[in-house]
């Protein structure tokens, strides 16, 4: 029988975070693969945990998840750990589980510490729906689109940044979005946790002033829905009734469905639009 790979969360800062049931499976599983063995080493230190560690990371993570498929196959139980958090959440574990399910090998998740969820119920801000987009993509076309789809996104956004890129980011995010309220956390479940609740102009002039230290979690508001109504009503108010028409039929919308859109986007009744357009 194959062995199961166990996705075990590690703490993002405090060690006091660390489950019971993670300690005790990584004392029981066979391997521990590890994002950075040389930061984890000193994890399983901590805890008393002897079991053998390799490496799993961005760089190798086809080949490196082959052989562990492979181990996996002959009836080993493997857990993965991060450098910090849950595994699968912005790192290379979702190939890995990908390639087991491939193969028909059981998986498993251990819950334990997520910044990003940790952030989002520090923020202050709507919990109830959220994006998580995580680090803003460094490829400037696809981080073109991804930005599109933000300025359009009435959840929670939550995004992951580094020190030294944090002022561009929220310049990058006032443009785009205008002056949202953000807020930004830092050192996470430490000693100096941080949850700066703020208006992305304010963050801004803030870090001008204070170097951004640690890695950083924005949580920043979504767009707010009565606003982009009016926005939307303004933009049809501006055109005529003939360009409101022709901008559905042009689509190749038949004109009775056409009339009913025009009318439910003036927040008129469609007689209103039927008698207007006879008329002309």
């Amino acid at each position: 029988m194959p062995g199961t790979l166990f996705l075990c969360a590690t703490p993002i800062g405090n060690l006091e975070d660390m489950t019971l049931r993670v300690i005790r499976t990584l004392k029981e599983v066979d391997l521990i693969a590890a994002e950075d063995t040389r930061n984890s080493i000193k994890l399983l230190n901590h805890f008393d945990i002897r079991t053998p560690m390799t490496s799993y990371h961005e760089y190798n993570r086809f080949e490196k998840g082959k052989k562990l498929v492979d181990k996996l196959l002959e009836g080993q139980n493997i857990a993965l750990i991060t450098d910090a958090g849950t595994p699968g959440i912005s790192d290379p574990g979702e190939e890995l589980v990908k390639m087991c399910y491939e193969e028909g090998i059981k998986v498993t998740s251990l819950p334990g510490a997520a910044a990003c969820i940790t952030a989002l119920t520090l923020s202050g801000l709507s919990t109830r729906r959220f994006a998580f987009e995580a680090f803003l993509p460094t490829d400037k076309k696809e981080r073109e689109w991804v930005l599109e789809e933000l300025e359009r996104e009435f959840r929670t956004i939550i995004l992951y940044e580094a020190p030294h890129r944090l002022l561009k980011t929220l310049r990058l995010l006032i443009e785009r979005l205008g002056n949202r309220r953000v807020t930004v956390c830092r050192e996470l479940t430490k000693r100096y946790e941080t949850a700066f609740a703020t208006t992305l102009e304010a963050a801004i002039y803030y870090y001008e002033q204070n170097e951004p230290k640690g890695e950083c979690v924005l949580i920043v508001e979504g767009r707010n829905r009565e606003e982009a109504v009016r926005e939307e009503q303004r933009q049809w108010e501006e055109m005529s009734i003939e360009e409101h028409m022709n901008f559905y039929v042009s689509q190749g919308i038949d004109k009775k469905e056409a009339m009913k859109k025009v009318a439910k986007d003036r927040g008129v009744p469609k007689r209103e639009i039927y008698n207007y357009l006879q008329k002309i």
